[in-house]
């Protein structure tokens, strides 16, 4: 018998009004969702927040569509006015654009047009540009429409952000806060430390840039749109490929800009050899941005390898499933460390006062959860390693690139928290008799599972030139990203194993 109970469709993960994950039971469930099955979505009240719209945020955005006479226009809301200016600029300012203000309120309100309103979400969805919802909560108490903010335990005021670095120094010894920019989201981080650095070397005629590996699908997305050219982005789909690199970058000569990646990356978890990498894109003038996410910088220290880190907070610091976040930190050692300070600080959007103070009354957890979930991870790994089910898997240990992990792990036997894997039988049989939480994210101390190909690129999954795109890239469509929590590791195994059989 599982210890674990399924969750409805829907259900928010945790069961909390700003919850970042949400229960999709079943591979119907999955394909309804993105397929917007209204018998799948009338269930779904919350979900990922940059992909499902807050209820906070959209009750509050129709309430000011009404009062501000907009019904006949799609309303925007913004985390900042800069990120209001910034969308009608990716929108290009089409007619009838409305610059929307309210008090602390800002966003983009355009002609009701679906393409249109389809670029914006995108867009916002990239740069992590959504207001946030405790944001909107606090909007919709103010002003009647709420009885009052929901009970939760936040840190003081006045000591949340010193409360937060205090945290976050173990993970950038090499740091101080001044080096460290507080995001609301993980790819508003992306956004504004990419922005900085792209903008910084587009000053010296440098626009090409190197994606290496598959990394996140906004990050994949932010760097396609937002590259001065199509020609200026540049993918190398393997990540121990140094002789690929070396000859894209000896291609772009003395417009080559620099490279993106994550350590490890997400979902394959692979890990490239940082220290060749670093020295090869620095040797040619560029700016590398490392991204270590999928394990934390409390696992791995990748700072002297990159002039920029980007890290979403959302995950293992903000451990309880209820809040996101993002940081940027710059390297003090890069010589372009001052200019790429005032750029990010120009860019990147606050957090909302009430996020950090949330933020804050839970970053302590954030060392036993690193540990907890990455034990979790290596005891699970070796069961699913040996299980004749199993057709693949993908983890930090893997034999293809366990050595340039360890050369960045900061403790023998971290893992991090993600395996992706895949089966030898049928992908929905075995995900619908699981009874682990299934949903988006991970770094909770709530374990997750989801197909996340199907998630994070359907509109790969579902043609034949999708599918070859993804074989190219060594992504099976069945991939299953396991995300392990803080629960005891063989009540995990048992949940795997019931299912298995």
């Amino acid at each position: 018998m599982s210890a674990f109970r399924p969750l409805p469709l829907g259900q928010p993960i945790p069961d909390r009004l700003h919850a970042v994950s949400c229960s999709l039971p079943t591979m119907r469930d999955v394909i309804g969702y993105e397929e917007r099955d209204p018998a799948i979505t009338a269930h779904l009240t919350t979900g990922y927040p940059r992909f499902v719209l807050h209820p906070c945020v959209r009750e509050l955005t129709t309430h000011l569509a009404a009062t501000h006479h907009l019904t006949a226009h799609t309303l925007w809301l913004t985390c900042s006015s800069r990120m209001a200016d910034q969308l009608a600029t990716w929108l290009g300012h089409p007619p009838d654009l409305v610059h929307f203000h309210d008090g602390d309120l800002f966003g983009l309100a355009h002609a009701s047009d679906p393409d249109l309103a389809l670029r914006a979400r995108r867009a916002l969805q990239n740069a992590g540009g959504f207001l946030s919802s405790r944001a909107a909560e606090e909007q919709l108490v103010a002003r009647g429409l709420r009885p009052a903010l929901t009970p939760e335990t936040l840190a003081p005021a006045d000591t949340a952000a010193a409360t937060i670095h205090a945290a976050l120094d173990p993970a950038f010894p090499a740091t101080t806060a001044a080096d460290r920019f507080l995001a609301p989201n993980g790819m508003n981080a992306v956004h504004a430390g990419w922005r900085a650095a792209a903008d910084l070397q587009a000053t010296r005629g440098r626009t090409v840039w190197l994606q290496l590996g598959w990394l996140y699908l906004d990050t994949i997305a932010l760097l396609r749109r937002l590259v001065p050219t199509p020609a200026d982005y540049v993918y190398l789909p393997d990540v121990h490929n140094l002789p690929a690199l070396r000859a894209a970058i000896t291609t772009a000569g003395d417009r080559f800009a620099g490279l993106v990646t994550e350590a490890p990356t997400n979902p394959l978890v692979q890990t490239p050899n940082l220290p060749a990498v670093a020295t090869l894109v620095r040797a040619a003038g560029g700016l590398t941005l490392i991204d270590p996410s999928l394990v934390s910088p409390l696992a791995v220290n990748v700072l002297p390898h990159a002039d920029l880190i980007t890290n979403s907070l959302t995950k293992y610091t903000a451990s309880e499933g209820d809040l996101v976040a993002g940081l940027v930190v710059v390297n003090p050692t890069c010589p372009d460390a001052a200019a790429l300070r005032v750029r990010v600080a120009a860019i990147i959007d606050p957090l909302h006062p009430r996020d950090l103070r949330r933020l804050a009354a839970q970053i302590g957890d954030y060392p036993a959860v690193v540990s907890a979930s990455s034990n979790n991870a290596a005891r699970v790994a070796a069961f699913l390693r040996d299980h004749p089910a199993i057709a693949e898997l993908h983890w930090t240990g893997h034999p293809a690139s366990a050595a340039h992990y360890e050369t960045i792990a900061r403790h023998p036997g971290t893992t991090g928290s993600v395996l992706s894997f895949r089966l030898r039988g049928g992908l929905a049989r075995f995900y619908d008799r699981l009874t682990l939480p299934k949903g988006p994210s991970f770094g909770m101390k709530t374990t997750l599972i989801c197909p996340f190909i199907y998630l994070a690129h359907y509109d790969l999954v579902t043609t034949p030139e999708g599918r070859a795109e993804l074989a190219a890239s060594g992504l099976s469509p069945d991939l299953l990203r396991l995300a392990l929590g803080c629960e005891p590791a063989e009540t995990i195994i048992a949940a795997l194993a019931a299912a298995l059989a």
